[in-house]
């Protein structure tokens, strides 16, 4: 199962979201409701494994003018950064 976790500093959350292991739709739904979750400014992070997701979640972050601040590739876990 997904993992989101939250962490804040006075300013802005950094959320994570650990997708390793999980297949589609899980993890584009689970940043979905990270998204949700955010404030403007806040920075989400999402990692898993599966092949499809790495290529629908920028997608859908383009679909909703959401800013990808960086997006990394090691072994088979892919991560993308994105600000909301």
């Amino acid at each position: 199962m997904a993992d989101i976790k939250v962490n804040c500093s006075e300013l802005v959350c950094e959320i994570k979201v650990d997708c390793r292991g999980e297949n589609c739709p899980i993890p584009l739904v689970e940043t979905r409701k990270a998204i949700r979750r955010a404030a403007p400014g806040d920075v989400i992070e999402i990692q898993g494994t599966h092949v499809s997701s790495k290529k629908e979640i920028p997608l859908a972050l383009e679909a909703l003018n959401l800013e990808i601040l960086e997006t990394r590739q090691d072994g088979d876990v892919w991560t993308i950064r994105i600000q909301r």
